[in-house]
């Protein structure tokens, strides 16, 4: 009984932390509109406005991806041809030859410096890059056309963990589900392939689609880096989540 209040007082700190966050967010966004430190009480009214007219109460559990993926959603050809595909997304090894649209599609404005550390600009560096022996990186394919990058960094063999990156940066192709597969496919490889016990992800100051996001495929918050980063003449946070394999399979597996 001790060791349950204990997890779930764990767990409650973990979320109130979360929403720590979000807040935070929420006020730099709003600051950054313009809006001045009096209108924010407003603001804050007006939500509360909000909560109250909706039907379904606050505080309802995670809604995860299990309505979409089980293991058995990943087509597993990676033994015959080194390729996993999740529907019409499929992930294979990185080819050197898709390196140069990798680099246009990080020229996109403020995609490059989306993620942490960011990418190197250059083809040749972001070719060693991406073959350096701690990492392991595929395309992302989309009806069998290349469209974005998924991958690996920071491989642990020993201690089972892995940082996952992604990256869709074909463009007019948002709102597909591209992400989504492909982020399903490569947590398929690093837990099911590798092996791997962690997976986790970093991620800069607070996008609070990309949290719901991440926690609907089962991604808790595991820390934060207050001002880890200096963009510009600004500061960043950097927000860690990470997920494990039991709870991955206990989401997944079909059997829920």
């Amino acid at each position: 009984m001790k060791a349950k209040r204990k997890e779930k007082t764990a767990s409650r700190q973990q979320r109130d932390q979360m929403l720590k966050l979000v807040a935070k967010g929420f006020y730099n966004e709003l600051t950054n509109y313009g809006v001045q430190k009096d209108e924010i009480l407003r603001v804050a009214s007006h939500l509360l406005d909000n909560l109250m007219a909706q039907d379904r109460k606050p505080g309802q559990d995670v809604r995860y991806y299990n309505e979409i993926f089980t293991l058995a959603t990943v087509t597993d050809e990676w033994a015959a041809r080194r390729q996993l595909a999740v529907q019409h997304v499929a992930l294979r090894p990185l080819q050197l030859a898709l390196i140069p649209k990798v680099v246009e599609w990080l020229k996109a404005p403020g995609v490059r410096e989306s993620f942490v550390p960011a990418f190197p600009e250059k083809e040749m560096e972001l070719q060693k890059y991406f073959t350096h022996p701690t990492r392991e990186y595929f395309g992302v394919y989309f009806e069998d056309q290349p469209v974005g990058i998924v991958g690996g960094e920071n491989i642990d063999r020993v201690a089972g963990k892995v940082e996952m990156k992604k990256l869709v940066g074909e463009s007019g192709l948002q709102g597909k589900g591209i992400g989504k597969r492909a982020t399903f496919g490569f947590l398929y490889y690093a837990f099911m392939i590798l092996n791997a016990n962690k997976v986790y992800i970093h991620s800069r100051d607070i996008n609070m689609s990309n949290l719901n996001l991440n926690s609907r495929f089962g991604f808790e918050l595991e820390g934060i880096f207050f001002e880890d980063l200096k963009v510009g003449d600004q500061r960043q946070d950097v927000v860690r989540m990470a997920l494990f394999r039991s709870l991955w399979l206990q989401i997944f597996s079909g059997q829920a």
